[in-house]
């Protein structure tokens, strides 16, 4: 059983933009230009949602007149959306998103390219907080699948949050088969106003993603939940109550009942960021003991496996695991024999 690398986003309510801080308002007097030198500043350094703040805020529009020119373009995007994309809420990812944000340069009187640039990889400077980080396509065999399924949530590739520590425990049925996970996770915000994170379940072959089950079971909250059927992968919102602000963490429990899929014979875990501890344990039902276990580590999901260590399994808890004190970027696992 395979499970993806797992991000945060956040999600802010919609703003207005503040009187007098709009081209032509009623500000001070130098107050435009200074939001202006602001404008170009971001167009050039970014990130996305600062340069289109300023703009928005320098052509002196409010969200629902943006709305308005952009459907006289032949686009329709929400207010809502408008106000996350400028809070760094979401991110634009979707052919049609783009294609809205090609319009906003229009709307805007910005030059062509110059806000699609920021959404391009390295358009943009990271926070200094933010680990090392590795992209889904090196980590996980089914990328497309989790990318698509992170598109229709509009959640940003970079949810916000880097694990601290995080307790994974995975339970192996008498059938062989994945019952399920639960993680004890603890994250640190490195962007503001996460207020969610996303866990992605990728399930051994045939698995059906309909019927496994999510459990928010401390500290969160069940939201949205995507599959993919074909490959037997599923995405969940899990909701916290509150913003973190950048620095902040979270301490939160949730969990993937499953045993729909046949017998497994590993568990894999991606890790985009470098940093945090980890903890694995395996537990087998006392029907189905394999006959060898082993850890192991990849750089990515092409390349071949290294540090393969064999674990001994404890008679009385029918148990491995692994520990690693500072992951890194790339992929850890554990193996095992049934004959």
């Amino acid at each position: 059983m395979r499970s993806g690398t797992e991000h945060a986003r956040a999600a802010l309510a919609p703003t207005r933009t503040a009187p007098g801080s709009a081209r032509g308002g009623a500000g001070h007097p130098g107050q435009s230009a200074l939001v202006a030198d602001d404008l170009v500043a971001a167009l050039r350094k970014g990130p996305f949602h600062v340069a289109l703040r300023a703009a928005i805020s320098v052509r002196g529009l409010p969200l629902h007149r943006v709305q308005h020119h952009l459907a006289s373009h032949g686009v329709k995007v929400g207010v809502t959306s408008l106000s996350y994309w400028q809070q760094g809420a979401r991110r634009p990812q979707r052919p049609e998103s783009l294609r809205a944000v090609s319009a906003l340069e229009q709307v805007l009187e910005l030059p062509a390219d110059s806000l699609l640039r920021l959404l391009s990889p390295g358009g943009t400077h990271a926070d200094s907080e933010r680990p090392a980080t590795r992209s889904y396509r090196s980590l996980m065999e089914v990328a497309g699948a989790v990318e698509s399924l992170l598109g229709e949530l509009e959640s940003p590739l970079d949810g916000g949050l880097h694990t601290v520590g995080h307790h994974e425990r995975v339970r192996i049925g008498a059938e062989r088969e994945m019952l399920g996970r639960d993680s004890h996770h603890v994250v640190r915000a490195h962007r503001e106003g996460i207020d969610r994170y996303v866990a992605i379940h990728h399930g051994d072959p045939g698995c059906a993603p309909e019927r496994v089950v999510v459990h928010a079971l401390e500290n969160c909250r069940t939201g949205r939940v995507r599959w993919h059927a074909p490959t037997g992968v599923l995405v969940a919102e899990l909701l916290f109550d509150a913003r973190l602000r950048a620095g902040e963490t979270h301490v939160f429990r949730y969990g993937f009942d499953d045993g729909t899929a046949g017998p497994s014979a590993e568990y894999v875990r991606g890790f985009s960021f470098t940093g945090g501890q980890y903890v694995l344990q395996v537990r087998f039902a006392e029907e189905a003991l394999p006959v060898r276990c082993h850890r192991f580590a990849q750089r990515s999901a092409t390349s071949a496996r290294v540090a393969r260590e064999e674990l001994t399994l404890s008679g009385r808890h029918r148990s491995v695991h692994l520990v690693e004190p500072q992951v890194r970027a790339g992929i850890l696992g554990i193996g095992w024999d049934w004959d």
